[in-house]
């Protein structure tokens, strides 16, 4: 396993961090492990070195926090463990159950807490950008979380860089502490984030952890899995053709390799520049062990150009272009550009 600090922080990550988003209960999805499902999982990422994990309370509604609380008891020394997780998305049905109000993000972190069975966390993380709530109260929630000793790090996931620069200057302004990683999207089929996210972030001496680097199982070449059959995410955002043809090129570099389509993937992510950490959401052993290989796996010129070669730019994935993004397909002409109201005229 490698290491790396976390930005210009003094906190020392492992290059691969274990996503828990599919350990919980399956009653929140049915492509969610329950505890016994999980443990093995987390106990060999453990084992293999990985010593960043990812949470978010609102994984299995809290269910998540109180699975993997209880496994890293069993399979973990406190100590040596990063754990971060994330708060923002709507815990229960009354007005401030979700946001980044002080009310919730103070509640969030206590409710937490009692849930991981922990005293603090590593780093928490705001799960998006809460344009409903002025930024000055939540940094300085989060900076009084920080100085309570409730959280040792902040962070940040899934924004507009613009928005990012505005918690950066905030932070700068006040004297709060300020994020020391960035968690976003990046993988071979959606790169939009390393037009400003990414150097932004290399600018300011911000870590970049990366979920989805298989694109929410796009590029493992494995249609009938069950989150792709039941993730309705995964076809709004890789449904288009850009897509489809990326993962072409993906398993066609993989056969070429003899090597999982998902490790040379996963390879793409870690040869980014800029990229801390990458998130392993694995269902199994063997899917970790893959993301483990491919620390090792080194792209030539003609795989990098075979892998990037059908890229082309599309909408940002984030909560404010759900259900509104453009695919990256023509669109029919309209008005006096139609030729059929042409023709007919």
């Amino acid at each position: 396993m490698e290491y790396v600090r976390l930005g210009q922080s003094g906190l020392k990550v492992s290059r691969l961090c274990l996503g828990t988003m599919n350990m919980g209960t399956p009653q929140w999805k049915p492509w969610i492990f329950d505890e016994a499902q999980s443990e093995p999982i987390v106990k060999h990422a453990i084992e293999r070195g990985v010593n960043f994990i990812d949470l978010a309370d609102f994984y299995s509604t809290g269910v998540g926090e109180e699975v993997v609380g209880r496994i890293l008891k069993r399979v973990a020394r406190r100590e040596e463990v990063v754990v971060t997780t994330k708060v923002g998305y709507d815990m229960a049905s009354h007005p401030n159950a979700g946001g980044h109000s002080r009310k919730h993000i103070m509640d969030g972190i206590d409710g937490s807490l009692s849930r991981l069975g922990m005293d603090y966390v590593d780093i928490y993380m705001l799960h998006y950008f809460d344009v409903n709530t002025p930024v000055e109260e939540t940094m300085s929630a989060l900076d009084d979380i920080v100085r309570a000793g409730k959280a040792r790090y902040i962070g940040v996931s899934t924004m507009y860089t613009w928005q990012f620069a505005k918690i950066m200057q905030a932070c700068e302004r006040n004297g709060w502490h300020k994020p020391i990683n960035m968690q976003l999207q990046l993988n071979v089929a959606y790169r939009e984030e390393e037009r400003e996210m990414v150097p932004y972030c290399i600018d300011q001496g911000v870590g970049v952890s990366v979920f989805s680097p298989l694109a929410r199982g796009l590029l493992t070449s494995d249609a009938k899995s069950t989150r792709n059959q039941t993730d309705f995410f995964t076809a709004q955002m890789y449904g288009d053709r850009a897509s489809l043809e990326i993962a072409a090129s993906v398993a066609h570099v993989a056969a070429r390799r003899g090597l999982p389509a998902a490790q040379i993937a996963q390879a793409w992510v870690l040869s980014r520049p800029g990229i801390s950490s990458m998130l392993v959401g694995a269902d199994s052993v063997a899917q970790f062990d893959s993301a483990l290989a491919a620390l090792d796996t080194k792209l030539d010129d003609d795989e990098l150009h075979e892998l990037e070669r059908n890229y082309t730019p599309c909408d940002l994935i984030n909560d404010y272009t759900a259900g509104r993004r453009i695919a990256r397909e023509a669109r029919a002409a309209q008005g006096v550009f139609d030729n059929a109201l042409e023709r007919a005229a």
